[in-house]
């Protein structure tokens, strides 16, 4: 076993391109009552998810491409509020773009955030991740942060139109459940534990796999493997599609989740979450 706070490097740079063509791809065949359709992002249709998805990648190109950083959190504005607000406040002006504008202008966008990642060095250490630890994380938990961004927004556009894709394919979701699996040392980071205590979480069906955190003296550490302990701390298992959705706060059937060992630990496992919440 080999852990590490972060565990082993993630490698979706293969990805972004196939996946931004099948977003690409989807969007092409909406019509307008589509375009309109509400989404699980509560107050936002597939046309504002689009637009939420362009504007993550232009600020992405303008703030690490460009150097160019003009936002900032008002005063006494908490980091995920700020997020919120920008957020929303770009979806909505974007409301006056029609959705040939928008797609021409994702098409535009296409292939450019691979060309940044892939001129970066991906084993230096970056911005935080800030639902995997607020210190410093390697580039590469950054890029694949990304990645999963693009993969649950586009999900959440074909749930919202019924148009199923190659998403929920190991190659594609693999890595989604593997980098959102990496926020569990920080998401343990409170549970107080002897050296060498063990907490596994697998998960069932393509993509998932098995993973332990295990305490070490300066906190969490994770590794891909199934729990050495024949009676960890805490121990979880869901299905692939519940899991991405439990650690977006998506709805999710709790049946479909089964948690053995000290029950206030499943209970802080449960409530994992890979994206920037308020």
């Amino acid at each position: 076993m080999s852990f590490t706070r972060w565990g082993p490097p993630i490698d979706v740079l293969p990805l972004f391109a196939r996946e931004e063509q099948a977003l690409l791809d989807v969007l092409t065949g909406l019509d307008a009552e589509q375009w309109a359709a509400p989404t699980v992002c509560t107050g936002w249709t597939v046309h504002d998810l689009a637009a939420h998805i362009l504007g993550d990648k232009l600020g992405r190109l303008s703030r690490d491409r460009d150097d160019y950083r003009t936002t900032a959190p008002r005063e006494g504005e908490r980091f995920a509020e700020f997020i919120d607000r920008i957020n929303d406040e770009w979806v909505v002006a974007c409301r006056r773009l029609s959705p040939e504008v928008l797609f021409a202008l994702l098409v535009d966008s296409t292939s450019q955030i691979a060309e940044l990642w892939g001129r970066a060095d991906l084993d230096t250490l970056g911005e935080p991740v800030s639902w995997a630890g607020h210190e410093p994380a390697p580039v590469w938990l950054d890029v694949a942060r990304e990645y999963t961004e693009f993969w649950v927004h586009q999900r959440q556009i074909r749930e919202a139109v019924g148009i199923p894709g190659p998403l929920d394919g190991p190659e594609f979701r693999g890595p989604v459940i593997d980098t959102f699996m990496r926020a569990l040392p920080h998401t343990l980071r409170d549970v107080e534990a002897r050296i060498g205590r063990q907490v596994g979480y697998t998960v069932t069906g393509q993509g998932g796999g098995k993973w332990t955190a295990q305490r070490a003296v300066g906190g969490w550490e994770i590794d891909r493997v199934a729990p050495a302990s024949r009676s960890p701390l805490a121990s979880v298992t869901t299905d692939a599609d519940t899991f991405w959705r439990l650690c977006t706060r998506n709805p999710v059937n709790r049946d479909r989740v089964t948690a053995k060992g000290d029950e206030s630990v499943c209970d802080v496992v449960l409530g994992m979450t890979s994206i920037i919440v308020s």
